[in-house]
């Protein structure tokens, strides 16, 4: 007996045709293959509009189509299976594109671990944040990129305490914010700079901005400004804290951490300082470390250089003796009292291959006492000076701290407030280099000189000069100018009198320096002068000041130390050209006051 034939399947042909055409068929090749007339094709395209249907339409159709196929097959393989779940999953994400497109719809249609993520309280990405690879660059950017001499401060980077005299210009400050920094991101320690003047500690701060800035892109901010950290995994790392402190030592109180101290020759108060910055890297694993060009040896800091601090009040026999010459400190040592010391001299910079100095252009610059000074690491012998050290550090300040008035950045950094101008000349075989001081004279019965403003031009023939101060007189209120009428400063004077009717002209006599210096030591010795701490040039011009007989042996006249070219001390007779205004029997800055009575 023959089984009977099923009944074919219906099926869509028009549905089947669409796939065809979705899947790139031309309508004749569909036509032949489905046994269709060409124009019936045709007509179900151009009616249903195949061509307009949006894409997700065809992936749904598609997917539909498969999963029917798949779903309806007896006998099923593994590979049916995952396709099955695959189709589902694919029709799941179409189901979340229809819902994102239809009004209302959001991100969340499309993902819900945005949904879940918007959920609880947002968490902020922290600023200032170096991850576990952007360390590593800064690391090889910062250890690519030293000199010889700044590759023996980095061995010795581990050890509790150095002391560093150094010349000037060769990239100690550069270095330590550098290395800083580095150290901060292994060792999550804070970091504490104390400069003489808070300015000066802004100069570290601008370092490290520039420096990851330079490698990463990333601008960093924040006074204090807080670095976030991360390991090599991803996980976040407690974060180390910046501080860029002045000489106030009551302002570092409280914190903890690494400690850099710069120009601690010329801090003012050095002995506190030392305190707190003992107190502060008290802890193990804190370090300190103290670097600075040489003042003179009354200063505080240099018994803790020589040893004698250590020696203080111990027995005869537990004393310990530390070489501190050039040849002992040239490679560094450590001491008997724990101090890692060493002598960098502008020499030995260059010797190590330091090469962005030219040191015989730098000779030229400079007397052999200021060469030897500035960039050979030798202390002042201040004993003949008219103003040591002693007189004038009590009068160095914290400008930024002290100064509530004063605005460096603006357009007029003193408002309305008086200024008088001090001009002096250098004494060069080509006369076109001079310095000039802005200074606030005292206010009301108590109050000091300022010195707002220190300026030196080089390359500046007389008009650019006298252009320069008229400049200063739209920059400030000027009350009085006092220009050294001596080789070029009488055409200086000659010009500024154009726009400036009162300005004073000063010729030099002997009794007049001396009236000058007279006038200068007082106000210093009654403290009636500030100026900030981080100007250690003008303290340098002023040490340089000091008594010298005429050639007539006759009468004492005074001097500065300085080179033939150029030279510091003209900045320092440029202050004493603007303290000179005030008259000799000015009291404290009091205003004589007279009465008159009336009778009737």
């Amino acid at each position: 007996m023959t089984a009977p034939v099923p009944p074919a399947i219906p099926y869509d042909t028009k549905r089947i045709a669409r796939g065809y055409y979705w899947r790139g068929w031309g309508v004749t090749e569909i036509a032949q293959e489905l046994n269709l007339n060409r124009s019936t094709v045709q007509s179900w395209k151009d009616r249903d509009g195949w061509d307009d249907d949006p894409i997700i339409r065809r992936v749904e159709d598609a997917c539909e189509m498969r999963l029917n196929q798949l779903i309806f097959k007896e006998k099923k393989s593994g590979t049916d299976f995952k396709e099955i779940d695959l189709l589902g999953r694919q029709i799941e994400r179409m189901a979340r594109v229809r819902r994102y497109e239809a009004e209302g719809g959001h991100e969340g249609d499309l993902n819900p671990k945005v949904a879940n993520r918007n959920k609880g309280e947002k968490k902020r990405k922290p600023k200032n944040l170096i991850t576990h690879e952007e360390y590593l660059q800064l690391k090889e950017a910062f250890l690519s990129n030293l000199y010889e001499h700044q590759e023996t401060w980095w061995r010795n980077v581990s050890l509790r305490t150095r002391m560093l005299l150094k010349s000037r210009q060769i990239g100690a400050t550069f270095y330590f914010a550098r290395e800083a920094f580095i150290r901060a991101l292994e060792s999550g320690n804070n970091q504490i700079f104390i400069s003489a003047s808070r300015s000066q500690a802004n100069i570290f701060r601008q370092y490290i901005i520039e420096f990851v800035f330079e490698v990463l892109g990333k601008q960093l901010s924040g006074d204090p400004m807080v670095v976030h950290r991360t390991d090599k995994d991803g996980e976040t790392l407690p974060p180390a804290t910046f501080y860029f402190l002045g000489t106030n030592y009551r302002t570092a109180q409280g914190y903890h951490g690494d400690v850099y101290i710069d120009e601690c020759f010329w801090i003012y108060g050095f002995d506190q300082i030392n305190k707190v910055a003992s107190a502060i890297a008290t802890q193990k694993g804190y370090h300190k470390t103290y670097f600075s060009t040489p003042s003179t040896i009354n200063h505080e800091a240099y018994p803790m250089w020589s040893g004698e601090r250590f020696n203080k009040r111990r027995a005869k026999q537990d004393r310990v003796q530390i070489d501190i010459g050039d040849k002992a400190l040239k490679d560094g040592a450590l001491g008997a009292d724990g101090i890692w010391r060493q002598i960098v001299t502008l020499d030995d910079a260059i010797a190590l291959g330091y090469d962005l100095i030219d040191r015989d252009e730098v000779l030229l610059e400079y007397s052999v006492d200021e060469f030897d000074n500035l960039y050979l690491c030798q202390f002042v012998d201040d004993s003949q000076s008219s103003f040591p050290l002693s007189l004038v550090r009590p009068c160095m300040v914290d400008s930024w701290d002290v100064w509530k008035d004063v605005m460096p950045y603006s357009l007029r950094p003193f408002g309305d407030g008086e200024v008088w101008i001090g001009y002096d000349p250098a004494e060069s075989e080509d006369g076109d280099t001079a310095s000039c001081v802005v200074v606030a004279p005292p206010q009301g019965k108590n109050g000091k000189f300022r010195v707002l403003e220190k300026l030196q031009w080089r390359g500046k023939d007389f008009e650019a000069q006298a252009a320069e101060i008229k400049r200063l007189t739209k920059k400030y209120r000027v009350a009085e100018i006092a220009i050294d009428a001596n080789g070029m400063g009488a055409a200086v004077h000659q010009l500024v009198v154009k726009f400036f009717p009162r300005a004073r002209r000063m010729d030099y006599t002997p009794l007049g320096k001396s009236l000058m210096v007279l006038k200068a030591k007082n106000v210093f010795s009654n403290r009636r002068i500030e100026f900030d701490s981080g100007w250690t040039d003008l303290a340098r011009a002023l040490m340089s000041i000091h008594p010298k007989l005429t050639k007539n042996q006759q009468q004492i006249t005074y001097v500065a130390r300085r080179s033939a070219e150029t030279g510091h001390g003209d900045l320092a007779w440029a202050l004493l050209h603007a303290l000179f205004c005030e008259p000799m029997d000015a009291t404290d800055g009091e205003t004589r006051k007279s009465r008159v009575e009336i009778n009737r």
